[in-house]
């Protein structure tokens, strides 16, 4: 649809952010791989404080763009998978607490979303708008190979999502909204992006209309997916019987939408790539407050 910024002109030996967390010592792999196994990072110094600073610049910014910050379970039960839409589908990709049957979230829309299962809500609440943080778990069963490597694909992550919930009619004009706060954000963090709209046969079943924002990683000279967008319409109001009353008619269901703002691993991954230097990894001005240090290394 649409692209942002400049791609960076690194130098002919720039590293990727795998041999650059190396050098700088901030996340080790093999240390998440001794306590627990592949895909499980050890965030180190500061790059444990850069993690902390992403996600609270993600969620002061949406709790400005007006988004009411929650803190939700990160473990949910099958009636919840079930509401929206990622049971019975993702079982494979979910981790699964047997004992008590309950799943590890593969994203914070999951529990956000299922706050308002079996509900009819009050006009006057609408648009419900909330955002939240919370780690995410995938077994991306069947994920191999160079374009997996480092931090391009993990088994759990950090995610800040909104989630928007809203009258039929409002919907599509909620989705540009959030597409163009995730652009926002990628524009204060001065990371090369473009937006995609996919088509049907890329969508996830649930979804009625979908966009991916992805940003330029300056070292892998490839772009990557850091935040979907998605207008689920009544796919998941039906599951969840989410449900408001127009002034004198009778209940309708509601139309419910979600995007990552924004998933870190890519984020960090094309911050440390593009932004390397002799002197070391410069950071962007948005997060130097948050951080508490301008550059990492040097």
């Amino acid at each position: 649809m649409r692209e942002w910024g400049t791609k960076p002109e690194l130098a002919a030996d720039a590293k990727p952010h795998w041999e650059l967390i190396e050098q700088y010592d901030i996340i080790d792999f093999a240390l998440g791989n001794k306590i627990t196994g592949a895909g499980f990072p050890v965030y180190k110094d500061k790059g444990a404080r850069l993690q902390r600073a992403l996600i609270n610049f993600f969620l002061d910014e949406a709790r400005a763009a007006g988004y009411v910050e929650v803190q939700v379970p990160i473990l949910v039960n099958e009636a919840s998978g079930y509401g929206t839409g990622n049971l019975p589908d993702k079982e494979g990709q979910m981790y699964h607490a047997t004992a008590d049957d309950l799943y590890l979230i593969p994203t914070a829309e999951v529990p956000i979303t299922n706050l308002y299962r079996d509900d009819i809500i009050a006009t006057e609440r609408l648009p419900i708008r909330n955002t939240g943080y919370t780690p995410c778990f995938r077994r991306e069963a069947g994920s191999w190979g160079a374009h997996v490597r480092g931090l391009n694909r993990l088994h759990q992550f950090d995610k800040v999502e909104i989630v928007h919930i809203t009258q039929p009619e409002n919907s599509y004009a909620a989705l540009d909204g959030m597409v163009a706060h995730i652009e926002g954000l990628l524009q204060k963090l001065e990371l090369p992006y473009r937006v995609l709209r996919l088509c049907g046969g890329d969508m996830g079943f649930t979804s009625a209309l979908t966009f991916d924002l992805e940003v330029w990683s300056g070292a892998q000279q490839r772009w990557l997916e850091v935040s979907s967008a998605s207008n689920f319409e009544t796919y998941q109001a039906n599951r969840l019987k989410l449900r408001y009353r127009p002034e004198g008619t009778k209940t309708q269901l509601l139309h419910t939408l979600n995007g990552s703002a924004l998933a870190l691993p890519r984020i960090v991954a094309a911050l440390l790539e593009n932004n390397q230097t002799p002197e070391g990894i410069r950071l962007p001005k948005a997060l130097h407050s948050y951080c508490g240090f301008e550059t990492i290394g040097g």
